[in-house]
């Protein structure tokens, strides 16, 4: 078993334990937290009371946070003509098809984001194998799989950010930086806690949000309450 370092029994020390805290408390401990040498990512964890097996239960979706994540996300987009244009205008990191294509299956996967337009879906299906285990593959569901490519390359470059439950009936997602203010690490984090609670599956009965917790890249968790 891995010994804690100093910094983090430092950490535990200040950290509430699995006492669940009002978020706007939650996030004070965690701004505590800072000091390291570089800008930590924020993430937030929400385990739900859903059956992953069950198709009609599963928790997915796409919003754009109101203060971003604190870093500009690359994206691909696969697309031919006015669309790519289009693409490329909004600030897309390359654009393309079967050439885009072809870099991918040669072991190119430097980028956050990959969008299709539907007509696209033939030459991005057979890499289903690559970029669906990174979380990359383009969906519908997900508004990834678009004609309005422009606006969803703006969205994610904007600090849209993409979930969907795991095995362990959880999700997870990056929503901001230790550099945030307070202020705006509770309105992201709302607005995500908002957007989970709003897309609760109909077929899920009881507790639906189970426990929340927040967390930067080195620093204990932060449970939040439901």
């Amino acid at each position: 078993m891995v010994k804690p370092t100093k910094a983090m029994k430092s950490m535990l020390a200040k950290a509430p334990g699995k006492t669940p805290l009002p978020l706007q408390q939650a996030v004070e401990v965690l701004k505590q937290f800072s000091g390291r040498k570089f800008d930590q990512t924020v993430e937030i964890h929400i385990n739900l009371g859903i059956d992953p097996a069950q198709n009609d239960q599963i928790v997915r979706g796409s919003l754009v946070l109101p203060n971003g994540i604190g870093k500009t996300q690359r994206v691909i987009v696969f697309a031919k003509g006015d669309l790519a244009k289009e693409a490329e205008q909004a600030g897309a990191d390359a654009v393309g098809a079967e050439e885009l294509s072809k870099r991918i299956k040669d072991g190119w996967l430097d980028f956050d984001v990959c969008i299709a337009s539907p007509d696209m879906m033939g030459i991005v299906g057979p890499l289903g194998k690559l970029l669906g285990p990174r979380g990359l593959m383009p969906s519908p569901r997900a508004g990834t799989v678009t004609t309005d490519v422009a606006r969803v390359v703006k969205e994610y470059r904007a600090g849209k950010v993409e979930f969907r439950n795991d095995k362990g009936s959880n999700v997870h997602a990056v929503v901001g930086k230790m550099s945030f203010d307070a202020t705006k690490l509770v309105e992201n984090i709302g607005a995500f806690i908002s957007y989970v609670q709003s897309i609760k599956p109909n077929s899920v009965k009881g507790t639906y949000i189970k426990s929340i917790a927040i967390c930067a890249t080195m620093t204990p968790s932060v449970r939040v309450s439901a």
